[in-house]
Order: C-alpha cells, then sequence, then structure tokens
C-alpha cells in the first residue's frame, strides 16, 4: 500500500509548494447503525485551500470540483465510507464493536494503507486512522484522520465460571478476607467496566469488599462477619453479582458455593455413661456381648475414633471378653469357668485425635446355668457365606435350603423346634430321620417384591429353655421383568418446515429388575422412516429432515426398549405424529391459462365456467376466496364453488374476446396467493342480417348502353355481415324482376356482380328494376336483407326528373318464390381475412372436441327461435316483404347503415 501510494503521489511532488499534510480527529460512538455522518473533511480543510490558493502565485481562477477518496481500501472501508464528493464521513454497513475491533488490534498500528487501529495500553483509547487524498492535484492534501472510537455500556459483566467455590475454616475469626479467584470480566473500559459486586444472600455471616489495584482491576474479597460452626452448617450457597457504571447499568452473575472446612473441635461422646448386659454362662465362644458407640462431630480424620480397655479393667476381664477397637463390639472370647465373677465392670475408653478420651461403663452379669441348652447344627444345601444365604427369584416351589440337625448335648430333655419369621419358607421334619428337619420354600421368590428375607430357627427344650439360629436369605435378582413405557401409545405433533434435528419427545421406560438386567436402550422399530433418530441411551426422538404436512400428514412406527439381561427382553410401544399445518403452499389452479366458449347473447348471470383451483394446505390456510382482478364490472366469480358468471349479456359483434385475471387468496397469515389467466371467446349467433353497403339507396340508379355486349359486367351489390363463419356467408339472388326484358339481367350468388346476359334490342329501352335479396347462411334460420337495384337502359340521359318520377312510383314486381343457391363459401372481396380467420379455426376445433357444447347451443338457439318470429321486422332495417307490393316510399323513410370495411 505505501508503494502504491508513492507511485500515486510522485508526479505531484513539483506542486509541493501547494500541497500539505493535515491531521484531523474526530470521535464516535461505537455501534452506530450505517450511514450516520461524523465528519467531514472538506469543510476543515475548505479554509486551508483557499489560503493555499490565495498564497500562490498563479492568476486567481474558479475552484474546481474536489475529490476525495482514501488512499487504498483497508481495514478503514469496511468500517467507515466516504463521500468521493461532499468529503462526508459516514459509518458504513459493518457495525463498529470497539471491543472486537481494539482487542484484535491492541499495541498495533498498521501503516501504508486507508486506514489503521490504534489501542493505547491503558485500553481506554481506540483509535481508527485513516489517509485521506484531496484532488486534483494542484490542491492536493495528504489528510491523516484520526477517529477515536467511544466506548458504549453494551456488554454486561459475566464471570468466567458458572459456579464459584470457596473454602473458608470454621474457625475462621471475623473480619478474615478471601479473595474470590474468578473476577467477573467486562470488555467496556472505564465506568462502563465492573464497578461493584454484591451478595444476593449474605447469611449475616458474609459481606464483600473490592479492591483496585495499580492497574485499575477491580478483586471482590469475602469477608467473614460472624462466627461459623461447620457442625452447625457445613455450606452456604448464594449468587455473587456484579454490576458495571454504565447508565443504565449492567450485571452478571454466578453462584457462589462457600464451604465451611473441618477442624478438630470436637471429641468423641458416648450417648449413655453405663450400659447393662447379662449373659449365660454357659455361652459359646464368640456370642456377642455388646456394642458401644461413640459420635465425633468432625469429619475425615478429625472424626476418627478408637476404642479401648482403660487401665482399671482386671487381665482377667480383659481375657474373657474380646474388644475390637475399631466397632466397639465386645465378644465372648473363652469359656466362662465356674470360678469366674459373676459381675465383670469393662470400663471403655472412646479415643480422638487430640482429645480427652470419651467414657462408658459395660456391667456383665454371668448368670451361672446348670443344664445346657438345645443345639441346632446347619447343613446348607444353596449357597452360604457368613449365615446369609443366597436364593435366585423364581426357584421352582420346594427348593431346599439347609437340613437342621437339632439335639440337646444333655441327652435328657425333648427337644422341638419351629421357624419364626414372614417369608415363604417351611421347616418341616425330614423322616425317617429323627430330629432333622428340611428348610425349603414355598412358593417362587420375587425379587422385586422384596430382597432379603431374616427368619429364625427356634429350638427348645421341655425345660423351657430355647436357641434361636438367625438365617439371612438373600434373593438374586433374575432378568425376569420386561421394559414397560409409561405410555404404550406417545402421541406427538409437530409444525410442518421444522429445523433439522428437532426435538419430539424423550421416551421413558422402566424395568423392575436390578443392575444391568434393568438398564434401558431403545431402538426405532423397522417401520420406523430413515430420518427419524432415537438416542439409544436417553430415549430422545429427533427427526433430522423437514416434514412437509402436505407429502405426509401423520407417522405411525414402533419404538422398542430393551433391557441389558440375557437373554435381553423388550416391549414395544408405538408412535403416533401428526404434522401440523403452516400456510407454505399458495392457491394453485388447474390450469395456468383457462379458456371458455361462450355463445353471444348468453344470459346475464348464466355459467360461463368453473375455476377449479386447489390449496394443498389444512383448514383456514386451505381456503381459498377467488376475486377478479380485471373486469370486474362485467364478471364476477363465486367464491365458494369457482363459478364465473358475467353481469350482463355479451354481445361477439361488440367484442369478441375477454382476458381476465382470476386471484386466488388462501386464508393464511399472512395470506398467499396466485393468478391465472382467464379467456373468454364469444361463439357467434346469427343475430345481424347482411348489411347492404351498395347500392346506398333504393333510389338510385345506373345507365347502361345499349350497346354494352353480353357477359359484361354492369354492377354490384356489396353486403356485409356482422356475423362470423357460417352465419357471415352470403348469397345475392334476384327475387324480383320489372323491365321491358328483365331477363336480361343476371346477379352472381357469390360475388353481388350483376352482368347483362343478351344483347339489348330496340324494343329494350326502359328502366329495370331488379329486387335483390341478400341473405346469410346462418343456423337455424338463415336472415336477409333486400335492395333495390335500378338500371336506365339508353344513350344518354336526357331528363333525370323523369327518371327520378319513375323511381318514386310504387313498382309492381312479383316475388320469386325459388330459393337461391346459397354459395358456403364466404365472400372475401373487400373484408379482411384477419377478422373471421381465428373465428373460424376456433370453430373448428370447437366441432371436433366439444360435440356436448355445440348441441347445448343447438338446443339453445332452438329455443329463441320462436322469439325471433316477433322480431322480424326489427332485425333487418332495408327487408322487403317477399310477398305482395313493394312499398319504395316506406324503403327510403329508413336510412341504411353503412359500415367501415
Amino acid at each position: 500500500h505505501l508503494l502504491l501510494f508513492l507511485l500515486f503521489v510522485g508526479p505531484f511532488n513539483c506542486f509541493a509548494s501547494y500541497s500539505r499534510a493535515t491531521e484531523l480527529f474526530y470521535s464516535l460512538n461505537e455501534g452506530l447503525p450505517a450511514g450516520c455522518s461524523f465528519g467531514s473533511p472538506a469543510r476543515s480543510l475548505s479554509r486551508a485551500l483557499r489560503l493555499s490558493t490565495a498564497g500562490g502565485q498563479r492568476p486567481a481562477a474558479p475552484q474546481p470540483p474536489l475529490s476525495f477518496t482514501l488512499a487504498s481500501r483497508g481495514l478503514g472501508g469496511q468500517y467507515v465510507q466516504l463521500d468521493n464528493r461532499s468529503g462526508e464521513l459516514h459509518t458504513s454497513a459493518v457495525e463498529i464493536d470497539r471491543e472486537a475491533l481494539c482487542m484484535e488490534s491492541s499495541g498495533a498500528t498498521v501503516f501504508g494503507g486507508a486506514a489503521a487501529v490504534s489501542s493505547s495500553p491503558s485500553s481506554e483509547s481506540c483509535l481508527l486512522l485513516l489517509d485521506v487524498l484531496v484532488l486534483p492535484q494542484e490542491y492536493f492534501h495528504l489528510v491523516k484522520v484520526k477517529i477515536a472510537i467511544r466506548d458504549v455500556n453494551d456488554n454486561a459483566p459475566h464471570f468466567p465460571v458458572p459456579h464459584i467455590r470457596l473454602s473458608v475454616p470454621e474457625n475462621a475469626p471475623v473480619n478474615t478476607r478471601l479473595a474470590i479467584e474468578h473476577p467477573a470480566l467486562d470488555p467496556d473500559v472505564g465506568t462502563n467496566g465492573v464497578q461493584t459486586y454484591r451478595l444476593q444472600d449474605n447469611y449475616g455471616v458474609f459481606t464483600l469488599d473490592v479492591e483496585e489495584n495499580e492497574s485499575g482491576e477491580r478483586t471482590p474479597y469475602l469477608i467473614v462477619m460472624g462466627s461459623l460452626d461447620r457442625e452447625t452448617r457445613e455450606e452456604y450457597v448464594t449468587v455473587i453479582v456484579a454490576e458495571d457504571g454504565g447508565t443504565p447499568p449492567l450485571v452478571g452473575s454466578a453462584t457462589l458455593t462457600i464451604g465451611i472446612s473441618d477442624i478438630n473441635d470436637n471429641c468423641p461422646q458416648f450417648s449413655d455413661s453405663q450400659l447393662n448386659v447379662t449373659l449365660y454362662g454357659n455361652s459359646s465362644l464368640g456370642t456377642h456381648v455388646a456394642t458401644v458407640h461413640a459420635v465425633d462431630m468432625d469429619l475425615g480424620s478429625n472424626a476418627q475414633i478408637t476404642y479401648s480397655y482403660s487401665q482399671k479393667v482386671p487381665q482377667p476381664s480383659r481375657d474373657l471378653f474380646h474388644l475390637d477397637e475399631s466397632t466397639g463390639t465386645i465378644t465372648l472370647s473363652s469359656k466362662v469357668d465356674g470360678d469366674a465373677p459373676r459381675l465383670h465392670r469393662l470400663i471403655i475408653l472412646g479415643n480422638g485425635p487430640g482429645c480427652i478420651p470419651a467414657v462408658i461403663t459395660v456391667l456383665v452379669t454371668i448368670i451361672k446355668v446348670m443344664m445346657r441348652p438345645p443345639e441346632v447344627v446347619p447343613r446348607f444345601i444353596a449357597n452360604e457365606a457368613e449365615g446369609v444365604v443366597y436364593l435366585k427369584e423364581l426357584e421352582p416351589i420346594n427348593t431346599p435350603i439347609a437340613f437342621f440337625t437339632i439335639k440337646d448335648p444333655d441327652e435328657k430333655y425333648k427337644v422341638n423346634c419351629y421357624l419364626d419369621g414372614d417369608g415363604p419358607f417351611r421347616l418341616s421334619p425330614y423322616k425317617p430321620y429323627n430330629n432333622e428337619y428340611l428348610l425349603e420354600t414355598t412358593k417362587p421368590l420375587d425379587y422385586e417384591t422384596q430382597q432379603l428375607y431374616e427368619i429364625s430357627v427356634v429350638a427348645w427344650n421341655s425345660e423351657g429353655f430355647h436357641v434361636n439360629r438367625i438365617i439371612k436369605v438373600q434373593v438374586l435378582d433374575d432378568n425376569d421383568n420386561s421394559p414397560v413405557f409409561s405410555q404404550q401409545l406417545i402421541e406427538l405433533s409437530i409444525e410442518e418446515n421444522n429445523v433439522p434435528n428437532a426435538f419430539l419427545t424423550k421416551l421413558h421406560a422402566t424395568d423392575a429388575d436390578s443392575g444391568e438386567r434393568g438398564q434401558v436402550s431403545y431402538f426405532l422399530g423397522p417401520d420406523a422412516p430413515s430420518y427419524f433418530s432415537l438416542d439409544k441411551a436417553t430415549g430422545v426422538l429427533t427427526v433430522s429432515t423437514q416434514l412437509d404436512r402436505e407429502e405426509k400428514e401423520k407417522y405411525r412406527y414402533t419404538v422398542k426398549a430393551v433391557d441389558s439381561g440375557f437373554p435381553p427382553r423388550e416391549s414395544i410401544a408405538t408412535v403416533t405424529i401428526t404434522v401440523l399445518d403452516k400456510n407454505d403452499n399458495s392457491p394453485r389452479f388447474i390450469n395456468k391459462d383457462f379458456s371458455f366458449f361462450v355463445p353471444e347473447n348468453f344470459p346475464g348471470f348464466g355459467e360461463i365456467g368453473v375455476i377449479s383451483v386447489t390449496d394443498a394446505d389444512a383448514g383456514q390456510n386451505g381456503w381459498v376466496a377467488l376475486s377478479v382482478l380485471n373486469g370486474s364490472d362485467i364478471f364476477v366469480i363465486d367464491t365458494g364453488k369457482g363459478v364465473l358468471r358475467a353481469k350482463v349479456s355479451l354481445d361477439r359483434e361488440q367484442q369478441s374476446s375477454y382476458v381476465l385475471w382470476i386471484e386466488a387468496v388462501d386464508g393464511g397469515d399472512p395470506a398467499l396467493s396466485s393468478t391465472a389467466k382467464i379467456t373468454i371467446l364469444l361463439l357467434d349467433i346469427n343475430d345481424n342480417p347482411p348489411l347492404v353497403l351498395f347500392p346506398q339507396s333504393n333510389m338510385s340508379y345506373l345507365l347502361v348502353l345499349p350497346s354494352t355486349l353480353p357477359g359484361s359486367p354492369i354492377t354490384e351489390v356489396y353486403a356485409v355481415d356482422k356475423d362470423t363463419g357460417m352465419n357471415a356467408v352470403i348469397a345475392y339472388s334476384i327475387i324480383g324482376r320489372r323491365g321491358p326484358r328483365p331477363e336480361s339481367f343476371r346477379i352472381d350468388p357469390k360475388t353481388g356482380n350483376i352482368t347483362l346476359e343478351e344483347s339489348l334490342m330496340q324494343n329494350d329501352y326502359g328502366l329495370y328494376r331488379l329486387l335483390v335479396k341478400v341473405s346469410d347462411h346462418g343456423y337455424p334460420e338463415p336472415l336477409h336483407s333486400t335492395v333495390m337495384v335500378n338500371l336506365f337502359v339508353n344513350d344518354t340521359v336526357s331528363n333525370e326528373s323523369y327518371i327520378e318520377s319513375l323511381l318514386r312510383k310504387e313498382p309492381d314486381i312479383s316475388i320469386e318464390e325459388k330459393q337461391p343457391q346459397i354459395s358456403i363459401e364466404p365472400t372475401h372481396k373487400k373484408m379482411e381475412s384477419a377478422s373471421c380467420m381465428p373465428t373460424l379455426v376456433a370453430l373448428s376445433i370447437i366441432s371436433l372436441g366439444s360435440i356436448a357444447l355445440v348441441t347445448g347451443m343447438g338446443i339453445y338457439i332452438c329455443l329463441r327461435k320462436g322469439k325471433k318470429h316477433h322480431r322480424a321486422d326489427e332485425n333487418v332495417e332495408v327487408q322487403i316483404p317477399l310477398n305482395g307490393r313493394i312499398n319504395l316510399h316506406m324503403l327510403e323513410k329508413k336510412p341504411m347503415e353503412i359500415s367501415n370495411i
């Protein structure tokens, strides 16, 4: 960039006396929208440029327009736009973020470009540097623009971790200060940065203080304001809030957990000072005598307690009773001698680290027994360990557990036994042996109902002495339960056009078995579409693609819950998903272009056609309203049925076709719409008789020279018909004649040309009057007009008044009953084919493809036939009756319509 800049300004070094470098300073807030003006180098330099021009040696000249440009498109071009003409500086579409801009370029300045970013070490100032060139060359300036980016409070304080844990010893004195190692961060600077901290709940024993170091960093300190006791409360959970100094201030928070660490400030204590125990003199070795238990409120090593005999306990008592120093359990360690003392005073100490021992006295009274109690000797069949029998659930009935041998050591007394305790167990004599008993199950065990049973085999003799042998039965779990879904039918719904990987639901199934046998995994059934996903571990059901209700509205498939037992067990649930509609489909016409063929004079509000439109959406979104965008003054459309109607009867001769645009709008919000083109072609009906254009009057005449050769054309009758097709095919015929030899003239039925048939003789001189009938080829009834053609055979016209008097006389003409032969070919002599060819093509298409429509039209026209007889006098303005005499005066009174051809 620097090289390009030097190459650019190099040719202007000869004008160094007129150029100078100028430094301008502006400032603006970060986050301003695009187009905000914040400075104008043009206005700042206008005076300097005028002074530079006035101080030169050149003659005064009009100052040319100045242009402004950046030296190159660098970093500044992203954030600042320079108007080349006005020199105004504006913010660009890229929003300035002071924290991002100066954080990336902290402590660095890029030279040689159009822009650079400079940030001072204090992080207070953030400068954007621009080099602006002022042209043309005689006013060349290099303007160095410094733009200070002012900080706004657009960032809230935030803690680097969401949970902060602090440990305080329970013996911490009041006013103890503990630094919080994770202070809040705020990218803003100055007063917009973090200013204060506070606790949401200080529990009356804590407060916060803030210390600021030389670099301006603020560190919160936790201050202990009251005494602490871990044994009373071992943890305090509160929220630490950081607040900045902006207006309005922004806050951030984190959870602060204050743990109270233990110190050895408690010693072991017994709940009682003395414990009295009795023991039979015939008790066996290992008999449990008593258990002492002391409590230390401290934790960990501070709460470790050991038990020992006091030095005051005599050695014989120590030898007779064993004390477990860890558990405090006292057991019989040797047989009771008959000479042993009957009362033993055991002083036991509870020892804790750094504490005075706690003391408890156990008084053991030994009862002398003259006879020995019965003996119970078990022999276990099931698996047994340390007095616990292990049985699998679902073991069959009568599963043997153990044999018990019951006997009297003295062999003097009868011994009986029974089973004490609840459970599906039975103790019965095992015959044929005496004193043998079998312990067995009475029904299958169920781990999910009960896992542990405690029963006693009780033996007693006739003297009332009894012995209990406690048996614990632990039921082992088996994979006998299948997972159970909370719902067998899971009904879900989701709007169509969902985001990919959208959450649907979380399946939940439970398994009453324990351990791995109760761990449930989830799987999709084979009928599930591939774009549904089910997390094996969590049961979260998602859909990976967008669903389209119009493509498929309901999904139904199965899901499986499988446990981890062997063999695994499973259960099945059904998932149904209903895709809810969104208005994402515009109304759709069956065709983009509709064409309807309608006979003219179709009655008002008759059905022209049906506009078929559909909308793939459902409900209100799929409701469609139709309207006519153009031609609404003539046509209306039934919104519900789509029936297009005309308000008035249509006349093809006034307009042969109509082009309408129909709009379909659905009921969604926002509504969607579409349009279709409707073309209405009017089919011709024979409702116009031929219109005679020449001759223009029944009173006109033509001079025919006697020397005219036979076959020569004399004149013509020219007529047009506003109808089209066969209704406009015209035939000409002479239906009445008067003159010396009236058969001397004939008319061409196709062209209307009148020619001389025979040579004219001396006796043929005079006035000839030919009544010409002009008829169309309409269906079902042709229409016609008549005109009088007057021919005066003579060498000259010497007396016009005489001829006119003859014309005014009512001619005595007999009407010929013979119908003229009408040509089926239309006359194109003076008509442009462009007006009827499209209609003829359309008629040809209709005649081949729309037989039903033509048949309906024929019926309609036949119904109108009766009405036409009543309007016969109105249809033809120049029509002359075929029978009777002709009233020429009446014909003259009716003007003839002449149309442009």
